[in-house]
């Protein structure tokens, strides 16, 4: 059985980003039913050399519009990260989502051998397109909502596991 790249990617992103939404949204309600600032929740960080809950939210959205951009051989949207409220973070993860949703399996499907090049801050890493995917893009897609699930878990929002799987 072959795999395909696209549906290995792009249904699985939006889904992910879909309860990311639904995540920020509980977040957001329950700052306003607790009256508490909003702005608390969206700098909320689990340590001090952690990044803040608006950061995470804003590179579960970069890692998957320029995973699945590299994958397809074509350029990636760019957002300004300046996202200070939950709704400017639920549009943006819905804007990724929009944009993921332009893909056709055509332009991701047989992207498993592609030659992938990142340049990070002090190193170049490489990559051929299935372990991109695999190894880099998915995992980093969860562990950052993973941590913002986290943070608003952490500060006593309401959620559950299935809050982060979402429905079947």
């Amino acid at each position: 059985m072959t795999i395909s790249m696209y549906q290995a990617s792009i249904p699985v992103s939006i889904r992910t980003l879909n309860n990311l939404v639904n995540i920020l949204q509980k977040g957001a309600i329950y700052a306003e039913t607790k009256k508490i600032d909003p702005s608390v929740f969206i700098n909320s960080r689990l340590s001090p050399d952690m990044f803040p809950l608006s950061k995470q939210v804003q590179i579960a959205s970069d890692i998957v519009n320029r995973g699945t951009a590299r994958l397809a051989g074509i350029e990636a949207p760019q957002f300004e990260d300046n996202e200070t409220t939950f709704p400017q973070l639920i549009d943006r993860i819905q804007k990724t989502i929009s944009h993921l949703n332009t893909f056709k399996s055509e332009q991701i499907d047989g992207s498993e051998e592609r030659e992938i090049t990142l340049q990070m801050r002090d190193q170049t890493l490489s990559f051929q397109g299935m372990p991109y995917l695999f190894y880099f893009v998915l995992p980093n897609l969860y562990f950052h909502v993973t941590t913002a699930y986290d943070i608003l878990r952490h500060c006593g929002v309401e959620l559950g596991k299935q809050d982060f799987l979402g429905q079947p």
